[in-house]
């Protein structure tokens, strides 16, 4: 590339106010479809406005982050996920039907305390985590196989999320997404493959937890803390 073609100050500057509008527009935006909301009166254009504002500042932002760190050498504390990890939408317009795809990923820690919590789920209960122990071979407060079986059993999956480090976990990534179906299935229709029917194309939105993000302090199709995720297409 030549002296000619290499980004200026000026083209950051010019990058950092298109960003700033992008914001403006994507609250607008927001605001709107609340506003909606309050009254009674949401409309799928209010959604699709949102999604619009939120893949604009998305690009705002990363214009602005290349010809930063082109020019400046730096870089920006945001990054807003989508484009690259997941294809375009190519779902309904209007879905009449929602499939929820949650993985969470654990370490067990602390064995000795996850025995003890499934041990005292146990004796309160000894009828209700037979089940889970019998196809496992081993007692609760003896196996982590049974001791995982009975807790998992018991407790709702973001009761285990909220509570892990009392089971004697540690959290590792989790990704949710919300994709779009044309109907609700059968009764028992995926259950024997319940991940098959993931299609990317039809992912409304995501949100991804993870260690990866620990450094970052994002907002904005982003969460705060570690956690990242918006509308996609």
């Amino acid at each position: 590339m030549s002296d000619a073609e290499q980004p200026t100050a000026a083209d950051v500057r010019a990058a950092a106010e298109s960003v700033k509008a992008a914001l403006d527009r994507h609250l607008e935006a927001v605001e709107r479809r609340a506003e909606a909301l309050t009254r009674g009166n949401a409309a799928p254009e209010a959604d699709t406005a949102v999604y619009a504002a939120f893949d604009e500042l998305a690009a705002a932002g990363e214009a602005y982050d290349e010809l930063l760190y082109d020019v400046h050498d730096e870089v920006t504390p945001f990054d807003i996920p989508g484009g690259d990890t997941m294809p375009d939408y190519t779902g309904p317009d209007e879905p009449r039907a929602l499939s929820v795809f949650i993985r969470r990923d654990y370490t067990v820690t602390e064995p000795h305390r996850l025995l003890s919590q499934a041990q005292r789920v146990t004796d309160l209960d000894p009828e209700s985590a037979e089940d889970e122990t019998e196809w496992s071979g081993g007692a609760a407060g003896r196996s982590v196989h049974a001791a995982l079986g009975v807790l998992f059993g018991e407790f709702e999956p973001d009761e285990i999320a909220t509570r892990h480090k009392e089971f004697g976990l540690d959290e590792g990534d989790a990704t949710l997404w919300i994709a779009a179906a044309d109907e609700a299935s059968e009764p028992g229709e995926w259950l024997a493959a319940p991940f098959d029917e993931a299609d990317p194309e039809r992912v409304v939105c995501r949100f991804d937890v993870s260690t990866a993000f620990d450094d970052e302090d994002v907002y904005g199709g982003t969460a705060v803390g570690g956690r990242a995720g918006g509308p996609t297409g």
